[in-house]
């Protein structure tokens, strides 16, 4: 499936496509990962199954070592990649929807939050990401959308690294989805073709 560019922001830091993210090219691949970090379904079992047992074997050392607990929900860490065509892939445990009044909207922004400040402490110039928490553990798309564009449009006001953050969607009624969710003043904000 090739990578297509649904909708470019103002200069050309934050992109929203569609295609597979596995196939996608750069700095650093984020993993809508569970807290095991043993691979699974979604988008993490693609991530795994595309880039090979060397990611796996990165999470089992992890979990053997500085995340014997786990990883928590809200938090991030960084694996090798494998072969996929990144250079790192992070991992992220994303919240269980329960409704909205458990903290789920700060737990996804920590989500996000915590996958840049590892990308940008490793000097990675870009980063793409799935709908974190959108799959099994049922975040509503329209809501994670908001609490996603808000984290990562802060993030890239106040710092120069990630220079591109990349939202990859497999269908375009999920980018669609995505998108609506930003909300009317964000899509006023500028778009390439569609």
């Amino acid at each position: 499936m090739r990578m297509r560019t649904v909708r470019e922001f103002p200069g050309g830091r934050m992109r929203v496509l569609v295609g597979d993210i596995t196939t996608w090219e750069g700095g650093a691949i984020v993993n809508a990962a569970n807290s095991g970090l043993s691979g699974g379904g979604g988008v993490d079992g693609a991530i795994h199954a595309a880039g090979g047992p060397e990611i796996l074997e990165a999470c089992r050392t992890l979990r053997a070592t500085s995340l014997k607990a786990g990883l928590p929900a809200g938090a991030a860490v960084a694996s090798c990649a494998g072969k996929l065509h990144a250079a790192r892939v992070i991992h992220t445990v994303g919240p269980v929807w329960a409704g909205g009044g458990s903290g789920e909207a700060e737990t996804l922004a920590s989500c996000y939050r915590e996958a840049l400040r590892i990308a940008a402490g490793e000097g990675l110039r870009t980063i793409a990401f799935p709908a974190v928490s959108t799959g099994v553990y049922g975040y509503p798309r329209k809501e994670a959308a908001r609490v996603a564009f808000g984290a990562v449009s802060r993030h890239l006001e106040a710092q120069v690294l990630p220079e591109r953050v990349d939202f990859v969607f497999f269908s375009v009624r999920d980018a669609d989805d995505f998108l609506a969710g930003m909300g009317a003043d964000s899509m006023r904000a500028g778009s390439e073709g569609r």
